[in-house]
């Protein structure tokens, strides 16, 4: 009667045993929760418990023929009764970890990669790559070489090299080049003033040397320095600053040297050059502008230009004087 009493809690034992001891069988098969495995392990506590009492009383009934049941714990429970329970180590989650991936730009409030963001180290602030390159460039464009981050209220200075890794590239040179020119004073700056050069140059001749005719190491155009303009040869800085606009020109001036050269008259109203071929030096201008309240008469003498103007009044246009 003991034997067969005994067989069941026995098979219940085999059964549980196996669940919490098995480390292999529990992972794969039965999944349990801590607060599970801790009362399942209490049961089995009070369940061992209660069958060595019974076998203890059923020993000292019956005779010495009967068989022992004979209780052993498997290797594994017994290493486990004798530590506690560790508890379980937390595992991130998969959304988590795909969460911490990414940024919020403060500026365009995008969520980015981390791999597009900008982190400054000196303060707190990030931005993606694209924004503090547009911010930068835009800097550059108002002439500031100083770049400050673009948080709100931060003070802190971005540095090239900081910067470097993500910006492109035309943004990095246009920022050196900056940087390089802010180095040197004003009163020793001068630019190519040819459009499509623009280069920067430095004068580094001593401080008191007037520079007129240079050549730009770029474009190897001649311009005049004190001008700011294209060289004009045979014609003083004062003379051509005088011209109009239209008159600056290369032709121009080569037309302006040639008539030097054949002592050409101009009609100071209307620029026209005028050549005397033949009779007495007085020479008078046959060509009315529009609304001018007078004509002028050009009196060409050897010792040089001299202006006579004769009054008369315009009708219908142009009228010709004799």
């Amino acid at each position: 009667m003991a034997q067969e009493t005994a067989s069941v809690p026995m098979y219940v034992d085999d059964f549980y045993f196996s669940v919490l001891a098995d480390d292999e069988n529990k992972n794969q098969a039965f999944l349990v929760s801590d607060a599970k495995y801790a009362e399942e392990l209490q049961f089995q506590e009070v369940m061992m418990g209660s069958l060595i009492t019974s076998q203890m009383a059923n020993n000292g009934a019956s005779s010495s023929s009967s068989p022992m049941v004979q209780l052993s714990l498997p290797p594994a429970m017994l290493s486990n009764t004798s530590n506690p329970i560790p508890n379980p180590e937390p595992v991130e989650g998969t959304e988590e970890a795909g969460e911490s991936s990414y940024c919020f730009c403060e500026i365009c409030g995008d969520r980015k990669d981390r791999d597009q963001m900008f982190r400054n180290e000196s303060c707190v602030h990030s931005f993606c790559s694209d924004c503090i390159g547009k911010h930068i460039a835009s800097k550059i464009q108002d002439s500031i070489t100083i770049v400050s981050c673009p948080g709100l209220d931060c003070k802190v200075v971005l540095e090239v090299d900081a910067c470097r890794p993500v910006l492109p590239k035309d943004v990095l040179e246009r920022w050196d080049e900056a940087i390089c020119q802010a180095l040197f004073p004003a009163s020793q700056k001068l630019y190519c003033p040819f459009k499509d050069c623009s280069a920067m140059l430095l004068n580094d001749n001593g401080e008191g040397e007037v520079i007129r005719e240079s050549e730009c190491p770029y474009c190897h155009r001649l311009f005049c320095a004190q001008c700011h303009d294209a060289w004009h040869p045979g014609v003083e800085c004062e003379e051509f600053q005088r011209m109009n606009e239209d008159e600056r020109g290369r032709s121009d001036l080569m037309v302006r040297e040639l008539a030097k050269e054949r002592r050409w008259m101009r009609c100071p109203h209307c620029k026209y050059y005028v050549e005397r071929a033949e009779g007495c030096l007085h020479m008078t201008c046959r060509i009315v502008v529009a609304g001018a309240p007078s004509s002028f008469a050009i009196d060409v003498e050897e010792n040089g230009l001299n202006i006579v103007v004769v009054a008369r009044e315009i009708r219908y246009g142009a009228e010709k004087l004799h």
